[in-house]
């Protein structure tokens, strides 16, 4: 500890408190001696000074003042009256006295501060002992209070007026924030508290465990069905490419090339189409396929899903006029023109009730696909060139809400359906084959199965498309 000094302007006086007037001059020497260091003894705060001895106390009367003061450095301790203003008359005494004094009472007074501002720091981090009944014990500021009133009077010899010092004592201790107790004190062990904490949680907890169970079960019925669908595409997979006998060939040669192009070959009653030589010969490689070929291939797939409901998705299939009439109006699009194709005495059930309605889409020379999937609410289109066509879209799902309307009475909203085209759609790679591929997609779709074909396929398909048709002689 250094010592306390008073820095303020000393006169002579001051300086010669322990000193007679004899002292201050060498006997043997006309010049003054240095001025004496004040020495201090290690503080010692849990015992009060030893006294000081009979040697250290002044050996002459106190010399009169000097006229001319000296002057030096001098610091200002307001805090305890040390300070020039309001100083009142010393005590005489010795300067071994005043070191004792005052280092042990700057040493006490400084470790009595770091107890209890560490003790403050202590409480203000949430860390309250608790007593061994249970009890909290509340930290006792007014013990800080006291150690700093008790080190005031126990050293009033030094601090002269009483009044400045109570007045800074006020001050520093209105410095010091002071909370509530309940802030001061936890209020059960630390497991206790982290386990309310926790169970703030339970309902958001509760919420995402029953998401998680809804989520499995979803998975859990999707990977059902995906195995489901797995076992199904390898049977019927089989069934589309089978190969055709030498017999099915010769028939199917002979029907395109063996005779007179006007021979009328097939006539399907149903939808009064007759199928000529010079028709059926659109099949055949590198031609265009025409209305008739395709109306009566769609009429098929219907009659399939008639024969067997549970093997094919219950679908629509309107022909090749359907879209040329729908969108004939002056304006555009025109549902009265196509009102009466969808009644319930003609169908016998509700386009609301299908799974999927295919469109097909002619272009001038190339044609599309158009599919209102009722059951996923989307809007799809299949363009073996790789297009899209919105307008399109958008026709139909405003076709499709009237119809609906129109006839179950019933209000839908499809602009918010999805539009979208198909990821990895097999597209041709020739100027021909636009309308066979068309009618695969519809063949593929309406069987719930994935579009697993390319160009390399489409020779074949042209001829197992001409087989099935030719398969109506028979009936």
């Amino acid at each position: 500890m250094g010592a306390l000094t008073d820095h303020r302007k000393r006169c002579f006086v001051d300086l010669c408190i322990p000193f007679s007037p004899h002292s201050l001059f060498d006997s043997s020497s006309s010049t003054p001696l240095k001025k004496p260091k004040l020495q201090f003894l290690p503080s010692t705060p849990d015992r009060a000074p030893p006294p000081p001895s009979l040697h250290s106390l002044p050996s002459s009367p106190l010399p009169s003042p000097l006229p001319r003061p000296l002057h030096g450095p001098q610091r200002v301790l307001k805090a305890f009256g040390l300070g020039s203003a309001g100083r009142t008359p010393r005590k005489w005494f010795s300067l071994t006295d005043l070191s004792l004094d005052m280092g042990n009472f700057v040493s006490r007074l400084f470790q009595q501060k770091k107890a209890a501002w560490s003790a403050l720091s202590s409480r203000r981090k949430g860390e309250a002992s608790v007593s061994e009944n249970g009890s909290h014990e509340r930290f006792r500021l007014e013990e800080y209070k006291r150690l700093v009133v008790d080190s005031q009077e126990e050293h009033s010899g030094v601090v002269s007026d009483s009044a400045k010092v109570e007045d800074a004592r006020k001050v520093a201790l209105e410095a010091i924030p002071v909370r509530e107790e309940r802030a001061w004190v936890k209020k059960g062990p630390l497991y206790k508290e982290l386990y309310a904490e926790a169970k703030k949680h339970d309902s958001k907890l509760s919420r995402l465990e029953l998401e998680v169970k809804l989520t499995e079960e979803k998975i859990s019925r999707f990977r059902l069905a995906s195995e489901a669908r797995r076992e199904k595409p390898k049977e019927d997979l089989h069934e589309l490419f089978t190969p055709l006998t030498d017999e099915e060939e010769n028939e199917v040669s002979w029907a395109l090339w063996g005779g007179s192009s006007r021979v009328v070959l097939v006539t399907h009653e149903a939808s009064n189409i007759e199928i000529t030589r010079e028709v059926l010969q659109c099949l055949s490689s590198g031609a265009w396929l025409n209305d008739e070929v395709i109306n009566v291939y769609l009429e098929l797939l219907k009659e399939r899903e008639r024969r067997e409901p549970g093997k094919f998705l219950k679908c629509h299939f309107f022909n090749t006029f359907f879209y040329k009439k729908l969108n004939s109006g002056r304006n555009g699009y025109d549902f009265k023109a196509v009102r009466r194709w969808t009644t319930q005495k003609k169908l016998g059930y509700g386009l609301i009730e299908c799974d999927k309605i295919f469109v097909p889409v002619h272009k001038d020379i190339h044609w599309c696909l158009a599919v209102i999937n009722v059951k996923n609410e989307t809007l799809q289109y299949l363009d073996s060139l790789g297009g899209m066509d919105t307008v399109v879209l958008r026709v139909l799902a405003t076709y499709f809400m009237d119809e609906v309307k129109d006839k179950n009475d019933k209000q839908i909203d499809t602009t918010s359906w999805k539009q979208e085209s198909v990821d990895n759609l097999p597209l041709q790679k020739n100027g021909w084959d636009c309308g066979m591929f068309m009618l695969k997609y519809t063949d593929f779709y309406s069987r719930g199965l994935s579009l697993s074909f390319s160009q390399e396929h489409m020779e074949y398909f042209r001829k197992r498309t001409a087989k099935e048709i030719l398969r109506l002689r028979a009936e």
